[in-house]
């Protein structure tokens, strides 16, 4: 919501160093939904930004590999899982996890996707939170064969196209089971920064040009 207050007061047709809206992003963009459904406690990283447009919808994938792979900090991964507890019902329902929040619909829905059924609306201390996802996953999943994807806003039927058995159903929920009983398994998904590189490359995106080159960083994490 901090976040949301500042975009919310931005100034359009900024064009210096030190522009704070750099992307030249209208506040109108702002929709209806996102102010009435982003909770006080919590966030997450948008889907898509550029010039003149930021996507406010909630892609659960990005996020949550954000937080597997130590793409974000712990303050952050801890806003992202707050957020998902906070809006259970809207991401989870009866079924996990929606791809996104929320779905096209109408004439966004026909012309993006291509009037496709398969999208419509549908689908450490917070361990908590992941278990109780693959819980809920666990009474439906297995008896409903490994089935592609689930239809209606909170997943209580079965999908009109939905293939059976498919191999990444079976092997998303193996992954999540073997990571809630070893955490510690999850350092294969992630490596050593090359801290050279990591400064090289700061420098070339840095706002401004003469920006000399700075110390090292110490070695981070990031998603391979």
């Amino acid at each position: 919501m901090r976040k949301l207050n500042e975009i919310y007061g931005y100034k359009t047709e900024e064009y210096s160093y030190d522009a704070v809206n750099k992307f030249n992003i209208y506040p109108d963009q702002i929709s209806p939904w996102h102010v009435e459904w982003m909770p006080n406690k919590g966030g997450y990283l948008i889907g898509n930004l550029q010039p003149a447009h930021m996507d406010f919808r909630f892609f659960s994938l990005g996020n949550f590999w954000s937080v597997v792979s130590s793409l974000v900090t712990a303050d952050q991964s801890h806003a992202i899982l707050d957020l998902i507890e906070a809006k259970w019902a809207d991401l989870v329902a009866d079924m996990p996890f929606k791809i996104c929040y929320p779905a096209l619909e109408g004439q966004e829905w026909q012309i993006i996707i291509g009037s496709d059924p398969k999208n419509i609306t549908v689908l450490d201390d917070q361990l908590e939170t992941a278990a109780k996802a693959v819980e809920v996953a666990e009474k439906r999943i297995s008896i409903d064969k490994w089935l592609a994807y689930y239809g209606t806003k909170r997943a209580r039927f079965i999908g009109k196209q939905s293939r059976l058995f498919q191999t990444w159903s079976i092997a998303g929920y193996l992954v999540a089971k073997q990571l809630l009983a070893e955490p510690s398994a999850a350092k294969i998904l992630i490596t050593e920064e090359d801290s050279e590189l990591v400064n090289a490359f700061s420098c070339m995106i840095s706002a401004n040009p003469r920006r000399k080159r700075g110390p090292k960083r110490p070695n981070q994490t990031y998603i391979v």
